[in-house]
């Protein structure tokens, strides 16, 4: 077999991000959570449902992902367990295909719609548990920025192809005023439903080159005892975790602000939709300018971070989302931060896309950074467990967020207070990355 260069095996695991991304933007965020909520119609409904669906996905990441990284550092071959994910996401997304306007019941959906979620955010942890092998540990806060950026592109590029060759607007035309293309039915809408296969097709082709360029040089031999041996290291190192404070302090505080953030992507769509009456191709602009800005400051922030070291990036971008999430409170169609506007009043439209381009610049850097940060924290031969660790920190709370935002949203029946939980979460992130050391435990010996 001809060798891969190093330039090569950077580029395909680049294209991860690439691939996966449409699931974030399209599906999560920008497309099929506003869709649902025109299928439900009450926004406050909408936004808890949405919450309580999201938060089942990340209970199961949660209670799985240290296990899954502890098994497949034990038994090396991280590719193999891409795959399996990879094909969950294929499933939820062609599945999302099903989501008619006049099906009698959303539940199938709302499963294979977690399927999809569950598989990308598995094979995620597997992927980035590959970026220290990719270059030194100067080099990898460039890389990581410059995998983001890419990834941003790659979602830009299929939102725009969404909404202008097929998402359909109340008057069943794209935003550049066709009907959806391949003969799609805009009264039944299956010009937005086509976000499940699009997303799923999208994956399929551009995970090629991550599949032919990427090797997993971690290899072992075969283990006939690994659960349990995986479960073991698993048990070691969590007990290891007060022993080693940076790594610790580090976890408990992207526990909070990256379920924080998950939360701002998440609800950002259904959010507008219900509070600004924004329809899918509205969402979609907003979701367009959020990308861009998220792909150049995840740039930037790579750069930032080489230069300065990831911590500042992360309590630089916490502090802007803290800002954003509070704004969110006090824009609604009557009124931008406590100042009335009449019913066809341009201003709180154009401060909420003000917001979107914030909420991606600020996204973009601070996912980025923080990647980076474990790889500075964690053990390096333990490096998939401590991104599945990673992953559990993120998701420990991601069913409490979307199941706060959930239940404040239908106990006040305000989609605007139910945001509140945002807050709170990126406040505790913010404070808790005090105790964090910037090159992990070497700084603290």
């Amino acid at each position: 077999m001809a060798e891969i260069s190093a330039k090569k095996r950077i580029w395909g695991w680049f294209f991860f991000d690439w691939a996966s991304q449409p699931y974030n933007t399209l599906v999560l965020t920008f497309v099929f959570g506003p869709y649902i909520k025109s299928l439900i119609g009450d926004g406050a409904e909408a936004q808890a449902t949405w919450g309580f669906t999201v938060g089942f996905a990340g209970l199961c990441i949660a209670v799985l992902a240290p296990i899954l990284g502890a098994i497949a550092d034990n038994s090396g071959n991280r590719l193999r367990w891409i795959w399996l994910f990879s094909l969950m996401y294929v499933v939820g997304g062609f599945g999302i295909w099903f989501a008619a306007p006049d099906l009698p019941s959303l539940t199938w959906i709302f499963v294979l719609f977690a399927i999809g979620l569950i598989g990308m955010e598995f094979a995620t942890i597997f992927t980035n548990s590959m970026l220290p092998d990719l270059g030194t540990k100067e080099e990898i806060g460039r890389l990581s920025g410059n995998g983001w950026a890419f990834g941003y592109v790659g979602g830009l590029i299929a939102l725009v192809i969404m909404l202008t060759l097929f998402a359909e607007s109340p008057e069943g035309k794209t935003l550049i005023g066709i009907k959806p293309l391949l003969g799609l039915d805009p009264e039944a809408r299956e010009g937005t439903r086509f976000v499940g296969p699009l997303t799923a097709i999208w994956f399929i082709v551009f995970m090629v080159p991550f599949f032919l360029w990427v090797r997993d040089p971690k290899h072992t031999n075969p283990d006939p005892l690994l659960i349990r041996h995986a479960m073991s290291e698993l048990g070691r190192t969590i007990k290891r975790l007060p022993q080693t404070p940076s790594l610790f302090a580090y976890l408990s505080s992207s526990m909070f602000y990256r379920d924080a953030l998950n939360g701002i992507y998440t609800f950002g769509g259904i959010y507008a939709a219900g509070v600004l009456n924004w329809s899918v191709v509205n969402v979609g602009i907003f979701g367009i300018v959020a990308i861009i800005t998220g792909a150049i400051f995840a740039w930037l922030g790579g750069k930032a971070d080489h230069a300065f070291g990831p911590k500042p990036v992360i309590t630089f971008c916490i502090a802007v989302l803290t800002a954003v999430a509070i704004c969110f409170v006090f824009i609604s169609r009557e009124s931008v931060f406590g100042m009335a506007v009449g019913a066809d009043s341009s201003l709180p439209d154009i401060a909420f896309y003000v917001l979107g381009a914030v909420i991606g610049a600020g996204g973009g850097a601070l996912q980025s950074a923080s990647r980076t940060m474990m790889v500075r924290q964690a053990n390096p031969e333990r490096m998939t467990e401590a991104f599945g660790l990673y992953a559990l920190a993120g998701k420990a709370t991601s069913f409490i967020a979307p199941f706060a935002i959930g239940v404040v949203t239908a106990l006040t029946g305000s989609q605007q207070l139910g945001v509140i939980p945002l807050i709170v979460l990126f406040v505790i992130g913010l404070v808790l990355l005090r105790w964090v050391q910037p090159n992990g435990q070497a700084s603290s010996s």
